[in-house]
């Protein structure tokens, strides 16, 4: 009788393992996920980018240094999605946001751009990208969220190194991001 107690626990013991490493790395899975999906915005972020600035070069062609940062912040996004820390990945972002927001500027000085229905639906699609790129990043914090809770919490905590999980940190928007960008020509 006292072998089968023996055997129950270390099958009770064994199932509590194998429930906790799955669910360890079904939340490490979720986050990488999530990550994903903010790198995917930000490519689609990037690919928009060609268009609006050819679109904008025809009007605006002596902006030259415009052009020239938002080409390199285009590049420095697609390195960090590709290979980057969450840190590396936000940097490059807030460099691709504020080139954006001089290709804008220089689109503000020309009124026949505005106008211009490529342009306008360029922007569109940028806006409807930015909308999905918040969602992206609170859905990541989310999912950063719930495996740091299972990480540092009993009974998980005791499980994690055996899972291979360990707390991710939250993707923040790098220093000075809280003030908007100024445009200067």
């Amino acid at each position: 009788m006292l072998i089968w107690i023996i055997v129950a626990i270390v099958v009770a013991v064994a199932l509590f393992g194998v429930v906790a490493f799955n669910r360890l790395r079904t939340a490490d899975i979720g986050a990488q996920e999530a990550l994903g999906g903010i790198d995917v915005q930000l490519t689609r972020r990037a690919d928009l980018i060609p268009n609006l600035v050819s679109t904008v070069k025809g009007y605006a062609a002596h902006e030259r240094g415009v052009f020239e940062e938002v080409t390199a912040a285009r590049a420095g996004v697609q390195q960090a999605a590709g290979s980057g820390s969450v840190e590396q990945r936000a940097t490059a972002e807030v460099r691709l946001e504020r080139a954006l927001v001089d290709v804008m500027a220089v689109a503000e000085a020309y009124p026949d751009l505005k106008a211009s229905a490529n342009f306008q639906q360029l922007q569109s699609e940028l806006s409807d990208t930015e909308n999905k790129l918040s969602f992206a990043r609170q859905y990541y914090n989310d999912a950063v969220r719930a495996l740091n809770e299972l990480v540092r919490t009993i009974p998980w905590m005791f499980f994690s190194g055996l899972a291979g999980v360990k707390e991710r940190t939250f993707y923040d928007a790098p220093a000075g991001q809280e003030t908007p960008p100024t445009v200067q020509f």
